[in-house]
C-alpha cells in the first residue's frame, strides 16, 4: 500500500518511527516532511497530505502534530479526505469499519509510540464495513441540508 505521512515539528520523532514501521511492513512510504524539528505550520503539511490522497498518489495517510487536532482539521478541508483523530485501537478500527477513513491523525504529545503503532496497524488492516455505513460516508463528501432535523 502507498501511505503518505506528514507531521509538524512536534511530531517529527513519531513520524520517523511510524515511517520505519510502515517500511518494515512492506508499504511504500511517501514522507511529506518536515525533515527537521525546526518550527513549521501544521496546515501546510496537512494540505500536502490531503493532496496526495485526493490525487490517488497515496491510498492512505497518517497525519501527526502535537495534539493531532490541527493537522486533522487541515486534512479534512479536502472533500476527498476522511481523516479521523484516533488515540487508541478501537477508534482506529471504527474509523475504518464505520467511516471508511483514509487518513488517521494522532497527537505525539498525547499518544505514546507503542499505542500509535497499534493504531496504525489496526487502521491499515481493517476493512470498511459498507452496507448501512456507505450512505453516511457518501454524505461526508457531498453534504446536503435537506431532511436534516434538529
Amino acid at each position: 500500500m502507498r501511505v503518505a505521512i506528514a507531521s509538524d515539528h512536534a511530531a517529527i520523532d513519531m513520524k520517523s518511527a511510524l515511517a520505519d514501521c510502515l517500511r518494515e511492513a512492506g508499504h511504500q512510504v511517501i514522507d511529506l516532511g518536515p525533515a527537521t524539528s525546526d518550527s513549521v505550520d501544521y496546515p501546510d503539511y496537512g494540505y500536502k497530505l490531503a493532496e496526495e490522497i485526493a490525487s490517488g498518489r497515496a491510498e492512505r495517510g497518517v497525519a501527526l502534530c502535537g495534539s493531532g487536532i490541527g493537522i486533522s482539521m487541515a486534512v479534512n478541508r479536502n472533500p476527498a479526505c476522511r481523516c479521523a483523530l484516533v488515540s487508541e485501537g478501537l477508534s482506529a478500527k471504527l474509523s475504518r469499519e464505520h467511516n471508511d477513513a483514509n487518513v488517521i491523525a494522532m497527537g505525539a504529545r498525547l499518544v505514546g509510540i507503542e499505542i500509535a503503532k497499534d493504531c496504525l496497524d489496526i487502521f491499515l488492516n481493517t476493512e470498511f464495513g459498507g452496507d448501512r455505513h456507505q450512505r453516511r460516508v457518501d454524505k461526508l463528501s457531498a453534504p446536503k441540508r435537506e431532511g436534516v432535523t434538529a
